[in-house]
């Protein structure tokens, strides 16, 4: 499936749940107040900009923000919140289409970047994010890490999280790093709701070589949003890459 088709009404139409999931206060208060201090006063460009759950709050800061989005219906659920003069939206791939203008900020946030489903594509939007940057910007990205040493031996599939009226779970498939995340919600009916989405996972020490090959150098690394130390037992981070200032 396409990911243009994966992203449809319905999706934009679920992807919405304010004041809850990852529009939860304390989930995207603390990325908001991140990357308005990354901007450092200059424009910032989102990667997959969605609805705009980062976008419209960052642009009630005063950052002024563009975006880059492959699904109409995700736009469009964007557009009952902000128009086109308020937060710009140019329709494409985020590993290749270019937007007007030079920014301080590009960022790629709640996994996002692993919706490209090959290594090349990968490289591509890194290179894409740094043709946008002026010297000394900055490229942030927010990612899992693949939870492999938890996938027991001889099986493909593992539970990633169970909660009341959710199960989600991931198929491995280890020699192309693709994962297909399976989510089922449901109720007290016999009926269910499935929404699947492909993956390519990419390790840090991987990611970390996308940016060198970019000409992107690493700056910091955390385990969230709010600066938590990034260990070997992390299940996420947000990796915040630059561009070198002009000497």
């Amino acid at each position: 499936m396409r990911q243009e088709d994966l992203w449809n009404a319905d999706a934009a139409r679920r992807h919405d749940t304010p004041g809850t999931g990852i529009f939860a206060p304390d989930v995207l208060g603390p990325a908001v107040d991140r990357l308005a201090r990354l901007a450092e006063g200059g424009a910032a460009l989102e990667f997959a900009i969605g609805t705009g759950r980062v976008a419209v709050p960052l642009a009630a800061r005063g950052v002024p923000v563009t975006g880059i989005e492959l699904s109409l219906p995700m736009v469009e659920q964007l557009r009952t919140k902000a128009d086109e003069s308020v937060i710009p939206v140019v329709i494409g791939d985020m590993a290749s289409t270019v937007v007007p203008g030079e920014f301080t900020l590009v960022y790629v946030v709640c996994n996002t970047i692993s919706n490209l489903l090959t290594q090349a594509e990968q490289v591509e939007c890194f290179r894409n994010a740094a043709r946008h940057l002026r010297p000394g910007g900055r490229f942030v990205v927010e990612l899992w890490v693949p939870e492999l040493r938890k996938l027991p031996p001889g099986q493909t599939a593992m539970v990633r999280e169970s909660a009341p009226g959710y199960i989600g779970l991931d198929t491995y498939d280890v020699l192309r790093q693709h994962v297909v995340s399976y989510h089922f919600r449901f109720d007290e009916s016999e009926q269910a709701q499935l929404f699947r989405s492909p993956h390519r996972y990419i390790s840090p020490a991987e990611l970390d070589l996308m940016a060198q090959l970019a000409g992107l150098e690493l700056e910091s690394r955390q385990a969230d949003w709010n600066g938590s130390e990034f260990t070997a037992e992390s299940r996420s981070h947000v990796s915040v890459y630059r561009i070198p200032p002009s000497p």
